[in-house]
């Protein structure tokens, strides 16, 4: 007598959960609130939201890369000036207009982390860390010997280009205001969406282990270079938003590892590296401390490594890895899972 084989369980596999949604809910909400800001809000919160909003893109796009690619960058900041000098280069020498001139920012930065990447890919761990930051080095020096781009004192914004975006100030802090929010919710958008096609399972892979991503057909290479090409991207852009903002660029400003990655990498550290997540979380914290402490010194950056020190000591993923292994949150599923009927 054969005995019969005992039927498959059913099951299926989900992404959203039922926190994903209400997150859904409020982030709903809270662009609409966002959109309508400068109706009933001021100059001093535009520029705040906007200062917010590309501080967020930059922590994910550094997660993008150090949480899910391994890839352990020190040297973001070269992208954030090649943007901005771009940004003034192509307004001023090439009379492009400022916002499409945002655009080819962006696409001069990815243009130019080709062959960055091309010689920071065969580092390894530290080695690639250091790196990417002489790297960033050298594009400052390089753009501190241009005589058209201000040399080593830098230069400023022509008048004629800042009234190109809004002949009032109001018109103009508007308009920087929805440029650095599009900016802003397009990368989380773009970091989730990316983070959930296959091409996020292979990041899931190769973060979790390299050598078993590529025995099962994962082109590491390609795909860390593709995350790579990315972030330069974004980051070119998110440069010449700042840059436009600013008015004012010079080599040191542009090119600064403390403010456009030690930052972030407090932000993603402390809020939780390798989720969506946790940059918010760690926004948050930073602006809030910036906001109380800033005013005390040497104390302020005193009392911030001691709160990234703490953190990293009782939370090893961060303060947004303590709430979801706890409470099993989350905001911005990217993880499938395997539900039995």
């Amino acid at each position: 007598m054969s005995a019969t084989a005992a039927p498959l369980p059913a099951f299926r596999i989900e992404r959203s959960t039922r926190t994903s949604w209400i997150g859904l809910a409020v982030a709903a909400v809270a662009i609409v609130v966002l959109i309508s800001l400068p109706w009933w809000g001021g100059e001093d919160d535009l520029r705040l939201i906007v200062e917010i909003c590309y501080t967020i893109a930059l922590a994910q796009l550094w997660n993008l890369l150090a949480g899910y690619a391994g890839l352990v960058s020190v040297g973001q900041q070269a992208f954030v000036g090649i943007g901005g000098y771009a940004l003034f280069g192509l307004t001023i020498i090439a009379g492009v207009p400022p916002i499409p001139a945002v655009a080819l920012a962006g696409a001069v930065a990815a243009i130019l982390a080709v062959p960055t990447a091309l010689i920071v890919f065969r580092l390894r761990g530290a080695y690639f860390a250091i790196g990417t930051w002489v790297v960033a080095e050298v594009f400052s020096e390089v753009t501190g010997l241009l005589p058209d781009l201000g040399a080593g004192t830098g230069m400023s914004l022509p008048v004629a280009v800042s009234r190109a975006v809004g002949e009032t100030r109001f018109e103009r802090e508007t308009v920087l205001y929805y440029m650095g929010l599009v900016l802003g919710i397009g990368t989380v958008a773009a970091v989730f969406a990316w983070l959930r096609s296959r091409q996020g399972l292979a990041l899931t892979a190769i973060r979790d282990s390299e050598t078993a991503a590529g025995s099962i057909g994962v082109n590491n290479d390609r795909t860390k270079y593709a995350v790579y090409l990315l972030a330069a991207l974004v980051t070119g852009m998110l440069g010449a938003v700042i840059y436009l903002e600013k008015l004012r660029i010079s080599p040191d400003a542009a090119f600064d590892v403390i403010d456009w990655t030690a930052d972030v990498i407090f932000i993603v550290v402390i809020g939780g590296i390798g989720s969506i997540e946790g940059p918010f979380i760690g926004a948050l914290v930073f602006f809030g401390l910036r906001y109380f402490l800033a005013d005390y010194g040497a104390w302020y950056m005193i009392l911030l490594g001691a709160v990234a020190v703490v953190i990293m000591l009782l939370a090893r993923r961060g303060l947004w890895g303590l709430l979801a292994d706890r409470y099993d949150i989350h905001f911005f599923p990217v993880r499938r899972r395997v539900r039995l009927e």
